[in-house]
């Protein structure tokens, strides 16, 4: 009776989630109950000189895909405004209309969809300068706490600073998704670090290519493992996947 519940549901509420006005409705209710956490919250934000100094400049924020929900209202509070790489499909748009309420324009594609025309658009913006483009490195499916090439290509061929961006909190919620994508209640403790930037020369190989994203992602990971410690959360696992997830998830229902 439950599963033929959730079927006649999700049959239901797909459709509806597709529609342009729906997801529109569904950001604004997100972009509230963000800005509701923002106030109520207590933060702590490290690194704000870096925040000031690329105000009005190019440069590409990163974060971990599970780890964007209050470093959005902290950036707009700074008054940046730039662009984020969004994922085409349903969920990636909202997030993208989700984004556009934080300042933020959407970028369409992924490094497995689109990955060129991307990082054309990418590119473009950061070398009109002024822009921040802003974007996951685990992201859209994984593997999670995994630097992919992209930022590094945008810094290569701009040579704008990648700028590493974390948050945690108290009381945390962890989804039960692939990423453990991280929820901040209202009333909590946050803290939101803006890493020293980190710069790729424009004359690199591939083998200093290849180290220069082992330490953006080390960095990374460090940094998250961190400010998790500060209020005793749980390890955030490495190298999950969406599909592999999913489907280790269905696996387990049936045993």
């Amino acid at each position: 009776m439950k599963k033929t519940f959730r079927k006649i549901w999700k049959s239901f509420w797909e459709p509806v989630l597709k529609l342009p006005i729906m997801q529109w409705v569904v950001a604004i209710l997100m972009a509230a109950a963000i800005w509701l956490v923002y106030y109520t919250s207590w933060k702590k934000v490290t690194g704000k000189e870096i925040l000031r100094e690329y105000r009005r400049k190019p440069a590409i924020f990163v974060l971990w895909h599970g780890r964007s929900m209050m470093a959005s209202p902290i950036v707009r509070r700074y008054g940046i405004r730039g662009y984020a790489v969004a994922s085409r499909h349903r969920d990636g748009r909202m997030m993208a209309k989700l984004q556009r309420t934080f300042g933020l324009k959407p970028i369409f594609g992924s490094t497995s969809e689109g990955g060129i025309s991307v990082l054309r658009q990418g590119v473009k913006k950061l070398r009109d300068g002024g822009n921040v483009l802003s974007l996951s490195p685990d992201g859209p499916g994984g593997p999670s706490l995994r630097v992919q090439d992209g930022a590094l290509y945008f810094a290569k061929m701009t040579g704008a600073p990648i700028i590493p961006v974390c948050y945690s909190c108290s009381r945390a919620w962890f989804q039960d998704r692939w990423d453990r994508y991280l929820v901040a209640p209202p009333f909590s403790r946050i803290t939101c670090d803006f890493g020293k930037p980190f710069f790729v020369d424009s004359k690199i190989n591939k083998e200093e290519f290849e180290e220069a994203r082992k330490k953006l992602e080390d960095f990374m990971v460090k940094q998250l493992r961190r400010m998790d410690a500060f209020f005793n959360l749980p390890k955030v696992e490495q190298d999950q996947n969406a599909r592999d997830y999913k489907k280790n998830k269905r696996e387990n229902k049936k045993k």
